[in-house]
C-alpha cells in the first residue's frame, strides 16, 4: 500500500472521527447549558433535525451526479425508516439523560459502546474472533478494560482533584441543590448507547446496499424530524416552549450543523470504510474532552475516580487499536500476495 493510499485509509478516518466526536461533545455541553435555562429537550430535537434536513436537502441530487448508485427501493427506504426509529429513540433517551445529569456522565457511559458493538458485530459476523490470534486477544482485553474504566468512573468518585466554584465562562449558573435525577439519567443514557450500537450495525447493512452517505443521512434526518415532532406534540403542552432564542437558538443551530450533519456523515463514511467497531472504539477518548469542558465551562467537579477511570479507558482503547491495526496488516499482506504478479495459478495435478 502506497503512502497516499495508507493516509486515505488510516490517517483520514482516524482524524475525521476524532474531530467529529470532539465537536459532538462540545455541542452536547452547549445543549446542557441551554436545557438548564429551561429549553425543552423535545423541541430541541425537532428543530435540530429539521434544520439538518434543510441543510442536506440537495444531497439527493449531488449523490445522483457523483456516482452510480442502485435504485432507491422501497426496501432500502424501509430500512432507513427503521434506522430513524432506532436513532430517534436513542437521541430522545440520550438528551433526556444529559439534561438530568451531565455531559461527562454521558461520555462515561458511552464507553460501553465499543464492548456492545464488538459483541453485536460478532453476532452479525462483522468481526472475526479467534482466541489463538493476538489481534483478537487484544480486542477482547481492550474491550474488558473499557468496561472496567467505565465502572470506575461511574461507581468510584474519590476525593476532589479540581473544583471551580464558578464556571470560567458563565454559560449557566452552577446547579447547586438541583433536582437532577442522576439514577434516571444514567439509565436513560445506558439505553441511548445500547440503541446507538444497534444503529451502527443497521447503518453498516444499509451502506452495503446503498453507499451514499449524504442521501442516507438526509432521509434519516427527515424520519427523525417527523418522529420527534410527534413525540414533542404529545409530551410538550406549553406552546411557549417552541420559542427559542439566545443560547437556545445557538444550541439548535450548532447541533443541526455539526451533530446531525457533520458527525453523522463522518460516522456513516467511516462505518462504510472501516466497520461499526472502528467508530465505536473512539468513545473512550471523549471522557477527557467532556470532563475538561464540564470543569471549565459548566463548573463541574473533577474527582480522582474520573482520572483513574479515564486512564484505564485510554489503555483499553490503545490496546484495541493495536489489535485492529495488526489485524488489518495481516489482511493487507494476504491481499498483496494474492495480487502479486508472481502469484500464478498452476494446475492442481502439477
Amino acid at each position: 500500500m502506497g503512502g497516499r493510499e495508507w493516509c486515505r485509509r488510516e490517517v483520514v478516518p482516524f482524524s475525521a472521527v476524532i474531530a467529529a466526536d470532539s465537536i459532538s461533545v462540545g455541542v452536547t455541553t452547549l445543549f446542557k447549558s441551554a436545557s438548564s435555562r429551561g429549553m425543552s429537550t423535545h423541541v430541541f430535537l425537532v428543530y435540530s433535525y429539521a434544520f439538518a434536513s434543510l441543510l442536506l436537502l440537495p444531497a439527493r441530487f449531488f449523490s445522483l451526479k457523483s456516482r452510480e448508485l442502485p435504485p432507491l427501493s422501497l426496501a432500502i427506504l424501509a430500512k432507513i425508516g427503521l434506522l430513524g426509529l432506532v436513532g430517534g429513540s436513542s437521541q430522545i433517551f440520550g438528551y433526556a439523560g444529559v439534561s438530568m445529569s451531565s455531559p461527562a456522565l454521558g461520555s462515561a457511559i458511552s464507553n460501553l459502546t465499543p464492548a456492545l458493538t464488538f459483541i453485536f458485530a460478532i453476532l452479525f459476523r462483522m468481526e472475526e474472533v479467534s482466541l489463538n490470534k493476538r489481534s483478537s486477544q487484544a480486542k477482547i482485553v481492550g474491550t474488558v478494560l473499557s468496561i472496567c474504566g467505565t465502572s470506575v468512573i461511574t461507581l468510584y468518585r474519590g476525593p476532589l482533584v479540581i473544583f471551580t466554584p464558578k464556571p470560567s465562562l458563565s454559560l449557566y449558573p452552577l446547579m447547586q441543590g438541583s433536582n437532577s435525577n442522576w439514577v434516571v439519567g444514567g439509565i436513560l443514557l445506558t439505553a441511548d448507547y445500547i440503541l446507538l450500537t444497534l444503529w451502527y450495525i443497521l447503518l453498516k447493512q444499509i451502506m452495503k446496499e446503498y453507499p451514499a452517505e449524504l442521501t442516507v443521512i438526509f432521509f434519516y434526518n427527515v424520519v427523525v424530524s417527523f418522529m420527534t415532532a410527534i413525540v414533542c406534540l404529545v409530551m410538550e403542552h406549553d406552546m411557549s416552549a417552541w420559542r427559542v432564542q439566545g443560547i437556545e437558538l445557538a444550541s439548535v443551530i450548532c447541533s443541526g450543523l455539526f451533530n446531525r450533519c457533520l458527525t453523522n456523515i463522518v460516522h456513516t463514511w467511516a462505518i462504510r470504510l472501516k466497520g461499526p467497531f472502528y467508530v465505536a472504539m473512539f468513545k473512550p477518548l471523549l471522557i477527557p474532552v467532556a470532563v475538561a469542558m464540564g470543569v471549565f465551562f459548566l463548573g463541574d467537579k473533577l474527582h480522582l475516580g474520573s482520572l483513574i477511570g479515564a486512564t484505564i479507558l485510554s489503555i483499553g482503547f490503545y490496546i484495541v487499536m493495536w489489535g485492529k491495526a495488526k489485524e488489518e496488516v495481516v489482511e493487507e499482506s494476504v491481499e498483496s500476495r494474492l495480487e502479486s504478479p508472481s502469484f500464478e495459478k498452476v494446475p492442481l495435478l502439477q
